[in-house]
């Protein structure tokens, strides 16, 4: 940095005279720094789109609960019983309805058995304490021994089969409610201590009679030949020994008569043609169950689809359509230091509008979005008959249920509902509607087969297409800049305000400088002037 002597000689302001210069010579410095900001601000524009077709996209999934992607949308079915404090159902993947007759004659039971008598001595006994502790306080607890042992359960599943599993014990670090906990978890019973009779409880998880043998079996006999549960807990060796002896109960199967024919099941709860039915009582007559589809719910997420769709290509058509405001520059920061808040805030929408006009990405998107939902999927054949039109009416594209574009051109694509007749449809042939959306057909090289697939599928791809386009563009949160376009833009005009700055350092040294020696050269010249003055007496 050269020497700077601010106008002592001249009695000029050098400081301002430099500052105003050096204001001109920032004017390319702000420019850059303006371009910096358009890019920026267009970047993030770019990604806001990104966000709203990622989240357009997540909709269309097959992960979103009652979305358009599932068939379980579909498949719903709003099902009625004659009695359904005895029996109800729900639909799990059943594509028909139903009208059943059931008659139950038995429900399903759980095996269980209890202590034959208090497992306590005394009133001593605490079941949180280590069972070490605890020997003198248990009836049985004095050839409890100290070191581990394993306790094998042998339990009926749900299928009807018996599984034996095990875990294992030691009295010295476990307590009989952390015993209990370890059973509860890891085997095929429910186990509880009940601490007014001083019993234990243990009931196999799964209802059903496991033809023949026990549903509940003990077989924790160790090499000693002792028995933690039979001997500690006073449990019987299996749950068939303890309905004997009036201290448990044997697993039973629920037996029913479906549409007059005699059946058996081990539990309560199943499935039947994709419709699961729930036992609760014994019937003295038969239950009727009936399904009809569930039009409403199934109109609802339609509708939730094609709001959905008008509000995507609502904000994208007003993004690439919103009017750029040229004579609206980003603003420099002294232009900020001499603006009110709200100034700067008008502004700056005015700046930032129009930054993707007519951007040929977006526009090249909406355009397909709007093609695949108004083409026909090739191949579909089912039909549902049109009772205005007073014929048979094939759903193989989205006109044809009631689902067409508004006529009002300022909606530019918008989808309209005709309520009557896309109800007609769900009410007749839901599952075709499913395909319509959801058909999906693979070429040979494992692209998509447009023409061929449905709605929803073509939609999916030509979205992931147009948020992998902006990505190129303007990349992602977690990007660097020389990952995608804008962001290669962007270091480039970085470096040139880096070069730039420079530059200006150099610029106003060089004006100091100059200033510099005119100073120099005008005290110079007043030295001299005093001198000749001095020499001729001029200046006493």
């Amino acid at each position: 940095m050269s020497l700077r002597i601010g106008g002592l000689a001249s009695g000029m302001d050098i400081d301002s005279i430099v500052e105003k210069l050096m204001k001109v010579e920032r004017i390319p410095l702000d420019k850059l720094t303006q371009k910096k900001q358009i890019l920026e601000w267009q970047r993030d524009a770019y990604r806001e789109m990104n966000t709203l077709l990622y989240d357009f996209k997540t909709f269309l999934s097959v992960t979103q609960t009652d979305g358009i992607g599932r068939q379980s949308t579909f498949l719903k079915k709003v099902i009625s019983s004659s009695n359904e404090s005895a029996v109800t159902a729900k639909n799990i993947s059943g594509t028909t309805d139903i009208n059943t007759q059931i008659s139950v004659t038995q429900l399903a039971k759980a095996a269980s058995m209890w202590s034959a008598g208090d497992i306590r001595s005394n009133q001593n006994f605490n079941p949180d304490d280590l069972l070490v502790n605890q020997k003198d306080n248990l009836v049985n607890g004095a050839d409890l021994p100290t070191t581990s042992f394993n306790i094998h359960i042998q339990a009926i599943q749900a299928d009807g089969s018996v599984v034996d599993k095990s875990i294992t014990v030691d009295p010295s670090k476990m307590s009989l409610n952390q015993v209990i906990n370890e059973i509860n978890k890891s085997l095929d019973v429910n186990a509880f201590y009940d601490t007014n009779s001083g019993k234990v409880v243990l009931s196999a998880k799964h209802t059903g009679d496991a033809a023949n043998q026990p549903e509940i079996k003990i077989m924790d006999t160790d090499t000693n030949g002792y028995n933690f549960m039979t001997s500690v807990l006073r449990l019987s060796a299996d749950s068939d020994t303890a309905a004997n002896n009036s201290i448990g109960q044997v697993g039973q199967n629920a037996k029913f008569t479906f549409n007059g024919m005699s059946m058996e099941r081990t539990s309560n709860i199943f499935q039947i043609n994709g419709y699961e039915y729930t036992l609760k009582n014994i019937t003295a007559n038969s239950v009727t169950l009936t399904s009809t589809t569930d039009t409403d719910a199934i109109f609802d997420s339609i509708k939730k689809f094609v709001d959905k769709y008008n509000e995507t290509i609502d904000k994208i058509n007003s993004k690439i359509s919103e009017k750029r405001y040229r004579d609206y520059p980003p603003l420099t920061e002294a232009q900020k230091k001499e603006m009110k808040d709200k100034e700067i805030e008008l502004w700056e929408e005015k700046a930032k509008s129009g930054l993707l006009y007519n951007d040929n990405i977006l526009s090249s998107g909406l355009n397909q979005m709007r093609l695949q939902i108004y083409d026909s999927v090739d191949g579909l054949t089912s039909t549902f008959y049109d009772s205005a039109k007073k014929a048979d009416t094939t759903i193989n594209q989205l006109a044809n249920i009631g689902i067409t574009t508004s006529s009002n051109y300022l909606d530019k694509g918008k989808l309209v509902i005709d309520e009557a007749k896309l109800k007609e449809a769900i009410s007749q042939n839901p599952m075709a509607i499913y395909e319509l959306f959801n058909k999906e057909v693979k070429n040979a090289d494992g692209s998509l087969n447009f023409k061929q697939s449905g709605i929803v599928t073509r939609l999916e791809e030509v979205i992931g297409q147009t948020i992998k386009n902006i990505e190129v563009k303007a990349g992602k949160s977690y990007y660097t800049n020389n990952q995608y376009t804008l962001g290669r833009l962007l270091d480039q005009v970085n470096s040139d305000i880096t070069d730039f700055e420079q530059r200006l350092k150099q610029i106003e040294d060089r004006y100091w400088r100059q200033f510099t020696a005119m100073e120099q050269a005008i005290n110079q010249s007043n030295q001299q002037s005093m001198y000749l003055m001095q020499q001729f007496g001029l200046g006493q």
